[in-house]
C-alpha cells in the first residue's frame, strides 16, 4: 500500500492527516481501545464525506483524479471501520435505534430506564421492609410465648 492511501488529499479539505493503517493493532483486545479505534475511524469518515462534499460541489474534469483517490480512500476507510467493529461488542437496545428513527432524543430512552429502576427499587425497599417488620413480629411472639 502507498502513502497516498493513508492520508487525505486535496486542496480545499482541511489537510488533516489520516493515521495509517496498522496490522499490530488486530492483535489488541483491550475492549476500550477497540471502541477508540472505532470512533476515530467514525471521525476519519465523516471528515472524508466532507471533502468529498466539498469535492463535489466544486466538480469539474480537473477534479476528477482527487475524487476517485478520496472516494478510494473511504472506501478504505469504511473497510477499516467495519474490521475494527467487529471486535467490539456493543450492543444497542432497539428501543433506542427507534427513538432516534423517529427523531427523539436517545436520551429519553435512559431516562425511562433509570426512572423505571428507581420505581422498581422502592418496590423493593417497601417488600423488604415489610419482610423486616414481619419478622420483628415474629420474633417478639415467639419471644413472648416462651416467657
Amino acid at each position: 500500500m502507498d502513502s497516498s492511501q493513508n492520508t487525505v488529499l486535496g486542496s480545499g479539505g482541511n489537510g488533516m492527516l489520516a493515521a495509517p493503517l496498522n496490522d499490530t493493532a488486530a492483535a489488541v483486545d483491550d475492549p476500550k481501545q477497540n471502541l477508540n479505534q472505532v470512533i476515530d475511524s467514525i471521525q476519519k469518515t465523516l471528515g472524508q464525506l466532507h471533502q468529498l462534499y466539498l469535492t463535489f460541489s466544486s466538480f469539474n474534469t480537473a477534479s476528477q483524479p482527487p475524487l476517485l483517490q478520496r472516494l478510494n480512500g473511504l472506501v478504505t476507510e469504511l473497510d477499516n471501520m467495519v474490521k475494527l467493529s467487529e471486535r467490539c461488542n456493543i450492543q444497542v437496545p432497539m428501543e433506542v435505534l427507534n427513538l432516534i428513527d423517529d427523531g427523539r432524543n436517545p436520551d429519553e430512552f435512559t431516562r425511562a430506564v433509570i426512572n423505571s429502576c428507581i420505581t422498581k427499587n422502592q418496590v423493593t425497599k417497601e417488600k423488604t421492609d415489610a419482610f423486616k417488620s414481619l419478622y420483628a413480629s415474629i420474633y417478639w411472639r415467639s419471644l413472648n410465648r416462651l416467657f
